[in-house]
């Protein structure tokens, strides 16, 4: 399939298709016309780059894990055990960052209730930035 047709399926944008390219995530063939086809398995293989995406890793470390990664229903699996050594990294990368979070908003929500009630009051008239 082309690219449209991929970005169609997947709702993912044609540059940021190209994107996952260059990042060595997809590996379309080329045609001598230039053009990418890709698979049919790229369909779900977007699927997965999202995923990882969205669960904090890096296009490079997605690059590192994704060759050692199944499927099961849709469903991403670890098919190596030296993948694990990386996602357990990345986990306690993101425990950490979370826990970081986690402070920064118990000290803001410390520093927002000692508000005299006057200031509360006032603030909450306030336009809320966008």
């Amino acid at each position: 399939m082309r690219i449209g047709e991929l970005e169609r399926r997947t709702g993912v944008s044609q540059r940021l298709l190209r994107y996952y390219e260059e990042q060595g995530l997809l590996e379309p063939v080329r045609r001598p016309s230039g053009y990418r086809e890709y698979a049919e398995a790229d369909v779900e293989k977007v699927g997965h780059i999202r995923n990882l995406l969205a669960a904090g890793l890096s296009t490079i470390t997605i690059a590192d894990v994704l060759p050692c990664m199944g499927s099961e229903g849709g469903r991403l699996i670890a098919d190596c055990p030296e993948l694990l050594l990386d996602l357990y990294r990345e986990r306690d990368r993101l425990a950490a960052s979370i826990a970081e979070l986690s402070t920064a908003l118990d000290t803001l929500q410390a520093v927002i209730a000692t508000a005299p009630p006057g200031v509360a009051e006032e603030a909450a008239r306030l336009p809320v930035p966008q």
